[in-house]
């Protein structure tokens, strides 16, 4: 899976902080932690910024080139388009990624056209001004009927799309999140060649307590890897994570708990449910997988204490 770093959020007090005092070290740090933890892109959300934001995606570009090199793929994450365009004058190698458009009018309009002008691969996302609709057909169908189209007229190739259908949070959003696996599922099947498809994989546990939201995460992540998700925004600091996605890309069968990853990702993959049949239930591990899946699937209402009934 290529996993583009999300740590440079500006969400994030210290990044939000170290980005005001232009802490270039602390920047340069944390692009190069990425790198070294598996991050193949890294995304610079440096939210609207109406009036800055030309000269911090500037700065931005600059701290993070000098600390990673040249060739570090650059995800440029903001609502401001001069502030993206001034980071795509500024990478030095390579492609990068601009994140995002919508299906909305004026994003639809401007925003291609711009990815397409730097050569850039383009992140679109299934939403329109009335929001994201809840079924996967809903979501691919705004893929196929509008965001696909917009890219073919200005001329962006099906290799540089990467279409998104929304992860939302298992709560208070539940019933979306089985909805983006399917839709995951008929993108990667619809079209031949399909274009790839992305995951803002922490969003599924957003306003979930810190310590469940990892279990959440790469549950999930071993889910959408089932039906083809190709690239994900996540965090790269969670060892955890990475060593699920590790077990069902390399078929790794040595342990009883790497076994039922594998089970799920074989069941996912067929359109199934996972079996109880297959979990041991003496095992609390498997146990918290098995209860993490009930809730992915939206087979059991998610509440915070979930894991302990």
């Amino acid at each position: 899976m290529y996993l583009i770093g999300e740590s440079i959020h500006i969400i994030s007090p210290r990044v939000k902080e170290a980005l005001a005092a232009r802490d270039g070290a602390f920047f340069v740090q944390l692009a190069r932690r990425q790198v070294q933890h598996g991050a193949n892109a890294l995304d610079l959300n440096i939210g609207p910024q109406k009036k800055a934001g030309v000269e911090i995606m500037e700065w931005l570009v600059d701290c993070v080139q000098e600390g990673v090199g040249d060739d570090v793929v650059l995800s440029f994450d903001t609502t401001n388009l001069d502030a993206i365009e001034a980071g795509l004058k500024r990478v030095k190698r390579g492609k990068a990624i601009v994140n995002s458009t919508s299906a909305e009018e004026e994003r639809l309009m401007k925003v291609p056209e711009l990815a397409a002008r730097y050569g850039a691969k383009l992140i679109a996302l299934t939403m329109e001004k009335e929001g994201i609709p809840v079924s996967a057909e809903a979501r691919v169908t705004i893929a196929l009927e509008k965001l696909l189209p917009r890219m073919e007229e200005v001329g962006i190739p099906i290799s540089d799309v990467i279409i998104d259908p929304l992860v939302l949070t298992v709560s208070g959003c539940q019933e979306y999140v089985p909805q983006f696996i399917e839709a995951v599922r008929i993108l990667k099947t619809a079209l031949d060649p399909a274009p790839m498809v992305n995951a803002g994989l922490s969003n599924v546990s957003n306003q979930v307590p810190a310590h469940m939201r990892s279990l959440i995460d790469r549950v999930y992540a071993v889910m959408l890897s089932a039906v083809g998700l190709d690239c994900a925004i996540a965090n790269v600091f969670d060892r955890d994570l990475l060593e699920f996605i590790r077990v069902v890309e390399t078929r790794n069968d040595e342990s009883p708990r790497n076994r039922l990853l594998l089970a799920l990702y074989d069941a996912i993959a067929a359109g199934e449910t996972l079996s109880p049949d297959v979990v041991d239930m003496s095992d609390p591990e498997q146990v918290a997988i098995y209860k993490t899946v009930q809730i992915l699937l939206n087979q059991v209402i998610y509440a915070d204490g979930y894991l302990a009934t």
